[in-house]
Formats: structure tokens, C-alpha cells, sequence
């Protein structure tokens, strides 16, 4: 069976495939509903998120797509409509596999699978870690553990994912389905399990596949690449103006407190979006390292004033970051290499989207549609472009 490659010769000459990371955590499940409440969904913080400083530009509300259900068919083509029509190749869905056959969230990308609709590129991500209620202020409570049982539960993941690695719309480069792993670090042997699936794969007719790290490398692993965690984990902390851990650390180091013991912990980590710009456009990619832009960070609709805020984005910003991915990724002789990920299509609760709000509205689309030279279709009439930018 011969695969095409979506997202590459089909879209005229275009240099660089954007690929969006995609939470389907917008539906209710029995899970959210037993530990947040009945009808739980990332809505729900969204909808209840408050500006906690001057400036601080809190709730965000959605525009275009409104507060959508993902159980809904047309909620999905309407993502993918938008999608395309800003020259977005294809969605990372986020997919859980806790181990022992244990899954979450499943419902959206098992119905994109079974139904053949959104006919919109796509490929996976294993988000590997456990549940916490970190984001709620209870970081030490396990909602769901991950668990590694072995080589067994590596094949039993892979035979029920063998579908979706066959799907014509499946992301590859090379013929290899694209598969990224959320944390790397935390596979007791990395290098086994990916050799075990490529094998698997193989055996079925696949030519292994293009297994890309989060977060970090690890070299010698067979990772084919590896895709930063910016602003987190590839940014030295020094490189952000932070005050407010400047200040605990003080008060920690002085009298034995900090702020939330003194009663002042009235605000989140504020960090300096344009501070984060220029480290990004100043620092060169690793060996195999592709691009990860970000429109902007705000997790305090998860988790208020513990919560880290990216102070200051606007979509001219995030329009020069694309064009600084642009110049490191043209290098990349190879098209299908030339990959660009963006953090994030829908993370609402993290105030990281690139879907249009009431403030922006398509803006940030835009901007990254100019900022990569990307070629797409019109977009759709009814979207809505920024007053102010």
C-alpha cells in the first residue's frame, strides 16, 4: 500500500509543515466529573478565570468557534476548516495510555478515526506522565497513575493504535508515521521501546516510525528528533525577568518565609513574553531540535496566583518569532523535515491558542500564516480579524 505524505505536495511549494499540539480535553468523561465535578471540562476553568493583576489579560473568551463540544462532529470540521485555511498541516492529538490498556480522552480522535472526518492531516502524541492535581493546588493528589508493565503493554499499546498509524491522513516523514512522546525522560527504557515498535511496525508493512522527543533529547535513544518545552525546560530561568521568585528566594534565605506564609502571594509568575522573543531568535536549534513557537502562556485559569503568565504577547510579537522559526528550520535540506510544532491549538486553560478570541480574534493565525510564509486557502467568511494589534 503506497501512503502519501499530508501536508507535503499537495499544497503547492510550500517550505515548512506546521504541526499544532491539540487537547481533546473539551468534552465531559466519568473522570472529570468524579474529581472536579459533573460536567467538568477545560471550559470550565476557562469560563471562571479572573484577571489577578493590572493588565492581566484574563478570561479569554472564544470567538469563531465558540465554546465548543468536542463530542460534536461539526465542532471538529469547523477546527479543521479554520485550520487549513491558515496553512496549518495537521493536529497532534494528545492521546493517553496510562498503561495496562488504561486510556482517557479518547473520544474525539477515535471518532476522527472511525468516521474519516475531519479529512484534516493528523498525527499522535503520548502524553506519558500521571495525573495530578497540580494545576487545582493539590500536586500531591494521584488522579491517574502512569504505569510502564513492559513489553506486552508496549505491543497491546501499539496493536491499538496500529489503525490510526494506517490512516491515509496520518502525518509521516519518509513513509514513517510521525509519533511524538510528551515525556522521554520518564520511559524506563526509551531506547527499547522505540526499537520494540519499530519492529511492530515492520512486521505490519509500516517502515518504522519518526519517533519525536518533548521536552529534551536523548541521545542515543533512536529518537529521529526532539522538540523543545519552551519557555520551561529549554530556557534558562535567568533569561526571564521573574520578581516574584526573586523575592521568595530572598525571603526564604533571610527569615525562613516567603510569601504565601507572610499573607502577600497576591499574583502569578509574571515573565516577559518579548524576553522569551528574543531569547528564542537569539539561540540556534540542536542537532535534530525543530521549532516550537508559542502564542502566549497563562495557566491561571488552572491554577490561579501558583499560576506562570507570559506578560505581554500580541501577534506582531508572535509574528516575529514565526519568522525567526522560518530562518532556522529553511536549513533542513529535506522538506519533510522542515517541521514547525505550535503549542498549541486549543490549550485554553493555559491560555495558549491559537484558535481566535474575542480580543485577537484571528490575528495570531494570521500572524503566523505571514510569519512562515505559509500557503493556504481564503479564510473562512466568518472569521474575525483583530481591531487592535
Amino acid at each position: 500500500m503506497t501512503l502519501r505524505t499530508p501536508g507535503i505536495g499537495d499544497m503547492g511549494d510550500r517550505r515548512i509543515r506546521v504541526i499544532a499540539f491539540y487537547l481533546p480535553q473539551f468534552h465531559p468523561i466519568p473522570e472529570n466529573d468524579a474529581w472536579w465535578g459533573k460536567g467538568f471540562t477545560e471550559w470550565t476553568n476557562v469560563a471562571k478565570a479572573k484577571p489577578l493583576y493590572h493588565g492581566h489579560y484574563q478570561p479569554h473568551v472564544p470567538a469563531d468557534l465558540g465554546f465548543y463540544d468536542l463530542r460534536l462532529p461539526e465542532s471538529r470540521e469547523a477546527q479543521a476548516d479554520l485550520a487549513r485555511s491558515y496553512g496549518v498541516d495537521g493536529f497532534c492529538y494528545w492521546h493517553y495510555w496510562f498503561g495496562n490498556g488504561r486510556r482517557i480522552l479518547e473520544r474525539p480522535f477515535a471518532e476522527v478515526l472511525t468516521s474519516g472526518r475531519p479529512d484534516f492531516p493528523f498525527c499522535l502524541g503520548w502524553a506519558n506522565q500521571t495525573w495530578t492535581g497540580i494545576w487545582h493546588g493539590a500536586p500531591g493528589r494521584i488522579l491517574v497513575e502512569q504505569s510502564y508493565p513492559g513489553p506486552d503493554d508496549h505491543e497491546r499499546h501499539f496493536r491499538a493504535m496500529l489503525p490510526a498509524f494506517r490512516d491515509q491522513r496520518y502525518l509521516r516523514v519518509d513513509g514513517r508515521p510521525i509519533f511524538v512522546v510528551y515525556a522521554p525522560t520518564e520511559l524506563p527504557d526509551a531506547a527499547g521501546f522505540i526499537a520494540q515498535w519499530n519492529r511492530l511496525a515492520r512486521a505490519e508493512g509500516l517502515p518504522g516510525f519518526y519517533f519525536v522527543a518533548h521536552g529534551c533529547d536523548i541521545p542515543g535513544a533512536g529518537f529521529d528528533a526532539f522538540v523543545g518545552n519552551l519557555p520551561f525546560t529549554s530556557m534558562p530561568i535567568a533569561a526571564f525577568a521573574q520578581p516574584k521568585r526573586v523575592v521568595n528566594f530572598a525571603l526564604r534565605k533571610l527569615f525562613g518565609t516567603n510569601l504565601k506564609q507572610l499573607g502577600i502571594d497576591r499574583r502569578p509568575e509574571v515573565r516577559q513574553y518579548r524576553a522569551f522573543l528574543e531569547y528564542f531568535e537569539r539561540t540556534p536549534l540542536g542537532d535534530r531540535q525543530l521549532p516550537l513557537l508559542i502564542p502566549n502562556w497563562d495557566n491561571t485559569p488552572r491554577s490561579g496566583k501558583r499560576g506562570v503568565v507570559l506578560h505581554g504577547s500580541t501577534p506582531a510579537l508572535f509574528e516575529r518569532m514565526c519568522e525567526a522559526a522560518r530562518d532556522k528550520i529553511a536549513v533542513v535540506s529535506e522538506p519533510e523535515k522542515r517541521i514547525v510544532f505550535v503549542k498549541a491549538w486549543n490549550e485554553w486553560a493555559e491560555g495558549n491558542h491559537l484558535e481566535p478570541d474575542l480580543r485577537d480574534g484571528t490575528a495570531y493565525l494570521a500572524a503566523m500564516q505571514r510569519g512562515l510564509g505559509l500557503v493556504a486557502g481564503n479564510p473562512p467568511a466568518a472569521t474575525t480579524e483583530a481591531r487592535d494589534r
